[in-house]
């Protein structure tokens, strides 16, 4: 007689900060996923993590939930201690990380559980499209900052994000890997720790119908915040490359290699953003200073400057 199968234990886990507009309208598409899910296979909930000390998102989540969510703050400071909660509440079984101001498309949870049972795979990364609040500059529309990447279902993956990540903590639990706090302030959390999965020879797997669109305020709408962005991605592609190194003599080729190559973007960065001035090509321009800022931000991380992209102002 074959073994009874339980449901697995799957935990939907939304990371927030001071955004209680952005979970009322997230937490009831959440509930409404969970409760489709085929409950003699899952047994989905819905968890808040708040990384407000003062709690501002608790009234909320209780007046959505009411009593389907389970709702915890996590007072250490940073996305990677928020996260790393999320994975000691669940504690087992499944975590479907989505952040407070993505909003997932109708099969976003049906389709990272498919993919996840068709190939085993320790994770499973999903598309992230953008949503603006207005107008988008045609500068920044030509540069493609906001276009991220897409690939086939099942597709195998060494690097995951996790504003759309589905982890199975049964796998990744034993290998001891987390979310490095030390990054939670500055980002490539996420980019490090899928990373180690990868060399600790865990299967990662890309699923591109499990898709959130990302809210993008008008206060990322500039220039000069994608460009900072593209210079912090920069800095923190160098800064985890340089964690993952495992001897100091390796460290410093890394470092190396990595100023070279940040140099040799920003040369050709800015080449191609003078011939996008000569061409009147918005596209060279904004592809060119795209790139001459991210080198920029590979030659600061070999320098050993850290990038604290999320940092909060100081108490007074």
């Amino acid at each position: 007689m074959p073994a009874t199968r339980h449901p697995i234990a799957v935990t939907i886990a939304v990371p927030t900060y001071h955004r209680p507009d952005d979970l009322a309208e997230l937490l009831p598409m959440l509930l409404d996923q969970a409760a489709r899910a085929d409950p003699a296979q899952y047994a989905v909930s819905v968890l808040v993590v708040d990384n407000d000390p003062d709690a501002s998102g608790r009234e909320v989540s209780h007046r959505v939930g009411g009593g389907r969510i389970h709702y915890v703050v996590e007072p250490e400071p940073g996305i990677s201690a928020v996260r790393n909660r999320a994975m000691d509440e669940a504690a087992a079984g499944l975590v479907a990380y989505i952040d407070d101001d993505e909003r997932p498309n109708d099969v976003w949870l049906e389709d990272l559980l498919s993919t996840w049972d068709a190939s085993g795979a320790a994770a499973v990364s999903g598309r992230v499209v953008a949503a603006f609040a207005g107008e988008l500059d045609p500068w920044l529309d030509a540069g493609s900052f906001f276009r991220r990447r897409s690939m086939p279902t099942g597709t195998s993956i060494d690097l995951a994000a996790a504003g759309n990540l589905l982890l199975d903590l049964d796998q990744v639990i034993p290998t001891g890997l987390r979310f490095a706090t030390d990054l939670g302030l500055t980002g490539g959390e996420d980019t490090l720790l899928s990373r180690q999965l990868h060399a600790a020879g865990l299967h990662m797997v890309w699923c591109d119908t499990s898709v959130v669109t990302d809210m993008v305020p008008r206060s990322r709408m500039t220039r000069r915040w994608v460009l900072t962005r593209a210079w912090s991605h920069g800095n923190t592609t160098t800064v985890v490359a340089v964690r993952l190194a495992t001897s100091p003599a390796r460290r410093l080729w890394v470092r190396a290699k990595q100023t070279i190559g940040g140099v040799a973007r920003i040369v050709a960065g800015l080449g191609r953003f003078a011939v996008g001035l000569l061409l009147r090509s918005d596209r060279h321009q904004a592809r060119g200073l795209r790139m001459a800022f991210r080198g920029a931000g590979f030659v600061s991380g070999a320098f050993g400057l850290v990038y604290a992209e999320y940092a909060r102002p100081a108490a007074a």
